[in-house]
């Protein structure tokens, strides 16, 4: 069968014309315009998209035209994936800010995959409890407003502009004090915690942009450290073995704190133990003081069991695929109650009714999130091996699919290779490509290690998105025997947000 186990309503799709998508996009960007103007044909027999959706573009022209601005003076900067290791200039902002980061309590979030998931569930959770949360997670899926949260929802463009303008001048300060420019990253993070200062939050879930001792983002004090699985990805920036990796991971565990340990490699666990010992924290250990009882499929997602610091809660019903999913919502739940203190200072578990309703609640978009039927089209924004056989895994668990198109659009600078073993035994075929961006491997190049993988007659190359799109779902639906085949987009966070918006999500 080509649907997920639980049924979704199919719809036809309004009858846009090319033209028309065109003129409303004339007050975009060149990509994205041409990403919409494209979308018309893709979107045909597309079920209707869910309630809640990713930030468009802004409606009031003047107000895209100053988000664009920003965007364009943040792009100056150096990217995210250009470091300098130091939190001199991020430390230096925060001192002419006042400290912003000190206003609230956080926890503070690592690891190599699930760290987003991770965020909105924890996020959830301290909502459902009436308090007011402000998230920080990185990269954005479709707008660069997605990476500041308040209250559950990335906050509006008009917000993320003031926010931006009233620290500029502090911005400009410290770059003239310093040898290197504050980066693209660093800049954001100042809005994030500035933000939510003014807000007030309650307290920030704050994701790390890349490692922990030198990230951006490790200006806070978080009572709560959560460390994800660790595997490789950066390795060029952050080491070449789980441990190395974890050495600099560890640097998020400040003095008495909490640490929520997902599973980890056995020398990245004893990295992270050691840095607690150092830092006189307090460890749980998934395997050890938590756990995940029991799973099943479930309508719409998976039901759990799940032993926390503070006892069992049962019948939670995730609404969401693949098991790696049930084991970030026992590591957000396990955060949570560190935070409130439960397992140590105080007796008890969480409200379990609440608990249940936190995390029904949860999305996590661009994570094997279905976004069209007849054929099923899935997203996902696994961009390494170790994301890539947890998204195979939890694939082949809630699918029924005959046949499956992989497409397949990634970063020059991650382990293509790896990536493309780890889905080989899942795709029948694979179509590469290549998303807008910079740091997209050129689609030949992929094609090329693609090949190596899945031989010539399982390969076709559309460097263009919209085409291998296409080309994907005439693959899905070409011969009658296959009609359970379905999509999947992988390789890059960009390429899923970019096939979101060509696929008519908003």
């Amino acid at each position: 069968m080509s649907e997920p186990r639980p049924d979704r309503p199919d719809a036809s799709d309004p009858d846009d014309t090319f033209a028309e998508i065109v003129d409303e996009a004339t007050q975009r960007d060149p990509d994205l315009a041409v990403i919409e103007a494209g979308s018309r044909t893709l979107r045909a027999a597309s079920g209707p998209p869910p309630a809640e959706e990713l930030p468009a573009r802004p409606a009031d022209p003047e107000v895209d035209k100053a988000l664009r601005a920003v965007e364009q003076e943040l792009a100056g900067r150096w990217g995210e994936t250009k470091l300098e290791p130091s939190v001199t200039r991020i430390a230096a902002l925060m001192d002419v800010l006042g400290e912003p980061q000190r206003a609230y309590p956080s926890i503070h979030i690592t690891g190599t995959n699930g760290k987003t998931s991770t965020a909105r569930m924890i996020e959830a959770l301290l909502g459902a409890v009436d308090l007011r949360t402000g998230r920080y997670t990185s990269p954005h899926v479709q707008s660069i407003t997605e990476r500041i949260s308040l209250d559950g929802a990335p906050v509006d463009p008009e917000r993320f502009i003031s926010t931006y303008e009233d620290i500029k001048p502090y911005v400009e300060m410290v770059d003239a004090q310093q040898p290197y420019r504050l980066s693209f990253f660093e800049v954001l993070t100042g809005m994030a915690y500035a933000a939510f200062a003014d807000a007030p939050v309650d307290v920030a879930v704050v994701e790390v942009g890349m490692g922990g001792t030198w990230d951006a983002t490790n200006v806070i004090d978080a009572s709560v450290a959560v460390v994800t699985p660790i595997s490789l990805d950066h390795t060029d920036r952050l080491g070449s073995t789980p441990g190395e990796i974890a050495t600099e991971k560890s640097g998020i565990i400040k003095q008495g704190a909490t640490v929520i340990l997902a599973q980890q490699p056995v020398d990245a666990a004893q990295v992270m133990l050691k840095k607690a010992v150092e830092a006189d924290a307090t460890v749980a250990r998934e395997g050890m003081e938590f756990g995940v009882v029991s799973r099943e499929i479930a309508v719409g997602g998976q039901l759990l069991t799940l032993r926390g610091l503070g006892g069992e809660y049962d019948n939670v019903f995730l609404p969401l695929y693949g098991a790696h999913q049930a084991h970030n919502a026992l590591v957000a739940l396990c955060a949570v109650e560190a935070f409130f203190g439960v397992g140590a200072e105080q007796p008890g578990s969480l409200d379990a009714d609440i608990v249940r309703a936190a995390f029904a609640s949860v999305i996590s978009p661009g994570r094997l999130e279905v976004v069209r039927s007849s054929p099923t089209v899935v997203l996902d924004a696994a961009h390494n091996p170790a994301g890539a056989r947890a998204t195979a895994d939890g694939l082949s668990e809630a699918f029924g699919f005959s046949r499956l198109i992989g497409v397949v659009g990634a970063s020059g600078d991650k382990d293509v290779r790896g990536l493309l073993e780890a889905f080989e035994p899942i795709f029948a075929e694979v179509v590469v490509t290549q998303n807008s961006t910079e740091r997209a491997m050129d689609a030949d190049t992929l094609a090329a290690v693609a090949v190596e993988v899945f031989g010539h007659d399982r390969v076709q190359v559309e460097p263009r998105l919209d085409d291998a799109l296409e080309a994907a779902i005439t693959l899905a639906e070409e011969e009658d025997e296959y009609a359970g085949a379905g999509v999947l987009v992988t390789g890059s966070v960009i390429t899923v947000g970019e096939a979101r918006l060509l696929l008519g999500r908003r």
